[in-house]
């Protein structure tokens, strides 16, 4: 089972880190809080690392809210050349929470992706609140991880880690559809916030 890096230790963060050691995979956890970092390691069974340490995992999760990807580029930059690089950001505008902040025709994963063009960038977990991937199930529905990525062998491995954590995946498409997953992540938040939908809830796939 491929290895896996989580820079972040938030809800997001912690819920990712458990599928991935469920299912068997080492796991390492980053963060800028060595102590949050060793918190959650040893939740799961990992090693822990400060933010700007070398990065152990051949997938690596971007766990982070979307501006902190800057922080990502900066720090890291060629060392994610030829790793599968998963952005989960939502790029909203938390000032008025009435748009994504990035161009029309884009994505906050097709801009990382121009950023480091020698990593595989794979979109997932954006569409799936913390709650569902701990539970596993949204409204009695399991979980699906949607993904979009334009590596094939990336979204494969990708794949194979969170099915061994028990959680299904749906393949959407190329990095492409990046765009449109942003827009159902930023839709389901807004729900959640005006409190129409729970967070422990949202958008269920069902095959």
């Amino acid at each position: 089972m491929a290895s896996i890096s989580v820079i972040g230790t938030g809800n997001i963060g912690s819920a990712i880190a458990n599928i991935a050691a469920k299912g068997g995979s080492p796991v390492q956890v980053v963060a800028r809080d060595i102590a949050k970092a060793r918190r959650l390691a040893e939740q799961v069974g990992g090693t822990a690392a400060e933010f700007g340490s070398a990065l152990t995992g051949e997938i690596i999760v971007l766990a982070l809210p979307y501006p902190a990807l800057v922080d990502v580029i900066a720090s890291y930059g060629a060392q994610l050349d030829g790793k599968t690089v998963v952005d989960v950001t939502n790029p909203v505008d938390f000032a008025t929470f009435d748009s994504l902040t990035v161009a029309p025709d884009s994505s906050a994963a097709v801009e990382l992706q121009q950023a480091l063009p020698g990593a595989k960038i794979v979109k997932a977990f954006n569409t799936n609140f913390a709650a569902t991937l701990f539970s596993g199930e949204v409204g009695g529905v399991p979980t699906t991880v949607v993904l979009a990525g334009d590596d094939d062998e990336a979204k494969a491995q990708l794949t194979e880690v969170v099915s061994a954590g028990g959680v299904e995946v749906a393949d959407a498409g190329s990095l492409k559809r990046a765009r449109e997953l942003e827009a159902v992540g930023f839709l389901q938040m807004v729900l959640a916030v005006r409190e129409q939908v729970a967070w422990t809830g949202g958008f269920a796939v069902r095959a």
